[in-house]
C-alpha cells in the first residue's frame, strides 16, 4: 500500500502491483461447509468484471447509490471494491426505494423488490453457484459477471472525498475509508504484509467491515472471513486459527 492511495479501490490496485498471488481473502460458511480462498489477482479479477457490470450493463455512475444487502461474504467484499472502482455510493443494509440500484442476497429479495431502478441478486450459493431459476425482475449476478472484462477503467475518475460508503447509518468519503481502516489495522494486530486476521463479525457495521475487509486490504495483510462461526464448535476455530496461520483475530 502507499501513502497516494486516496480510495479503497487505489489499495486493492497497490496490492495487487506488490503481490498477486499472496492470498486476499479466505471464506468460510460454517453452514455449508464451504472454503473459498482469493488470491489479490482472483480477488481484482471479480472486482473488474463486477465493476464492468456495475458500469457497463447496470448503467451506473459515480454518486448512484446502491443498496448492497449482502451478509459478510467474499462476494459481498467484491461488490464493495467494485462500487468503489466506478465510484458508487454502497448503502450497507440501505432502503432499496431510495436506492438508485440494487444488490441482495437470497433472503432480502423481498425487501429488494422496493428499488425501482436495476436488481442484482446472488444466491451466494458455494462456488459461485447460480440460483436454479433466477428470481424475477432480478439479474442473476452468477449468469451476468463471467462474461464482463477482466480489467475495468472507469468512465470518469473518482473523487476521493465524495461519499463512498453508509454503514450502520455512517456515511464516509471513500478517503475516510481508507483513513480509518489504515488506523484500525494496528488496533487489529495487523503490524504489516502477512499478517493474517480471522473475522467472525458481520458486515453490518464499521468495525466488521473494518476487520473483515478495509483494514486487510490497507495494511498488506489478509482475511479470514468466517460465515456462521456461531455454529462452528470452538475447536473447529481453534484448528481453522492453527491451520490458517491466523495471527489476530476479530470476534
Amino acid at each position: 500500500m502507499t501513502a497516494t492511495d486516496r480510495t479503497p479501490a487505489d489499495l486493492l490496485r497497490s496490492a495487487l502491483a506488490a503481490d498477486p498471488a499472496r492470498p486476499l481473502v479466505t471464506f468460510y460458511d460454517d453452514a455449508t461447509g464451504e472454503r473459498v480462498e482469493l488470491s489479490v489477482a482472483t480477488f481484482a479479477n471479480w472486482v473488474a468484471k463486477t465493476a464492468n457490470l456495475l458500469q457497463g450493463d447496470l448503467g451506473a455512475e459515480p454518486g448512484d447509490r446502491l443498496a448492497l444487502l449482502l451478509p459478510a461474504h467474499w462476494q459481498s467484499a467484491v461488490w464493495l471494491l467494485a462500487a468503489s472502482s466506478v465510484g458508487v455510493l454502497a448503502d450497507v443494509g440501505g432502503d432499496p426505494a431510495q436506492a438508485d440500484l440494487v444488490v441482495s442476497g437470497p433472503d432480502t429479495l423481498g425487501a429488494a423488490r422496493a428499488c425501482r431502478g436495476e436488481r442484482v441478486a446472488l444466491a451466494l450459493r458455494p462456488l459461485g453457484g447460480r440460483f436454479p431459476e433466477p428470481p424475477e425482475g432480478f439479474a442473476d449476478y452468477a449468469l451476468e459477471v463471467p462474461g464482463q472484462g477482466d480489467r475495468f477503467a472507469p468512465f470518469a475518475p473518482v473523487d476521493p472525498e465524495e461519499p463512498a460508503l453508509i454503514v450502520a447509518g455512517a456515511q464516509l468519503a471513500a478517503s475516510e475509508v481508507v483513513d480509518r481502516a489504515r488506523a484500525d489495522a494496528l488496533g487489529l494486530g495487523l503490524t504489516g504484509p502477512g499478517a493474517r486476521l480471522l473475522s467472525t463479525r458481520g458486515y453490518d457495521t464499521w468495525e466488521g467491515l473494518s476487520a473483515g475487509l478495509y483494514a486487510p486490504l490497507a495494511s498488506g495483510a489478509s482475511v479470514v472471513l468466517c460465515r456462521h462461526a456461531e455454529q462452528a464448535a470452538e475447536d473447529v476455530l481453534r484448528e481453522r486459527i492453527d491451520t490458517e496461520r491466523v495471527s489476530a483475530t476479530a470476534r
